[in-house]
Formats: C-alpha cells, structure tokens, sequence
C-alpha cells in the first residue's frame, strides 16, 4: 500500500440552504453551487482539526485542488436546509482525498463529492512558487476517529 492510508475520518458538518437561484425548477442544483459548498466544506473540515485558514497563512501552507467531482442524487427546491458532511477519506504521502455528502434536512442524500488535494508549502511565502509537501504524521492524527 505505500505511503497511503485508509481509515475512518472524524466527521465535518457545514450547514448550507438552497437559495433562489441556486435551483431550477425541475430541483436541479445548479452545479457551481455544489462545488462552493464542497469547498467550503473542505475548509471547514480543516478548521475543525485546528489547521484553519489563519493557521495557514501564517504557515504559508495551502491545499490546492487537483481532482474534483460531485454526482447529482436527488432534486432540492427552494428554501431546503442542508449539510455538507465531510470525511478524510484517503492520506497519501502528499496528497489526500476528501468526501462529501450534500444531505437535506430529512435525510434524503442530495449528492456526493470527492476532492483531491495537495498538502503544500509557498517557498517563500504567499505569491511564491508552491511546493507538496509530506503530510505529517501530527495532522493525520487529527482526522482519525475516535
């Protein structure tokens, strides 16, 4: 298996609500939507394990998207309250893949997401050429179940 690792990740919730113009008539979610929830999902997961945006700046650390993909499951109208859940499902030596849920209130899965990124470092700060780095074995740590 290398420098992979599977296991079962705490879990994020980030609260988000349909709102005009995010869905058509026929309930479609238009798709950008998806992805800045799962974006902002991604954040919070991170935020939640004490490595927040903050914390990142001030590192000079950065998580690039390089893979992303969201199925449609579901219709959603107008108005409907959601959460993004959010798990570590995969830490590679570099990289890392995160899932999504996009749940609505009753329960019914509305669609599915998965993200890869990259744990990375600006050389010489923000604006600098961004390298990948090895994810340390303390962060890993952070996202195992308890």
């Amino acid at each position: 298996m290398g420098t992979e690792t599977e296991f079962q990740s705490i879990l994020s919730r980030l609260p988000c609500q349909v709102h005009w113009g995010d869905c058509d008539p026929a309930g479609i979610i238009f798709y950008p939507t998806y992805f800045r929830w799962i974006d902002a999902a991604s954040w919070a997961l991170f935020e939640s394990a004490g490595y927040g945006p903050k914390w990142m700046r001030e590192q000079h650390m950065a998580m690039p998207l390089v893979s992303a993909q969201c199925d449609f499951v579901a219709p959603a109208a107008h108005g409907d309250r959601c959460e993004v859940r959010s798990r570590i499902a995969r830490f590679g030596g570099k990289s890392f893949v995160v899932e999504h849920e996009v749940v609505r209130a009753d329960g019914v899965v509305l669609a599915k997401g998965k993200e890869t990124r990259v744990w990375g470092r600006y050389v010489n700060g923000p604006g600098s050429p961004l390298k990948g780095e090895t994810i340390p074995d303390e962060l890993k740590s952070r996202f195992r179940a308890a």
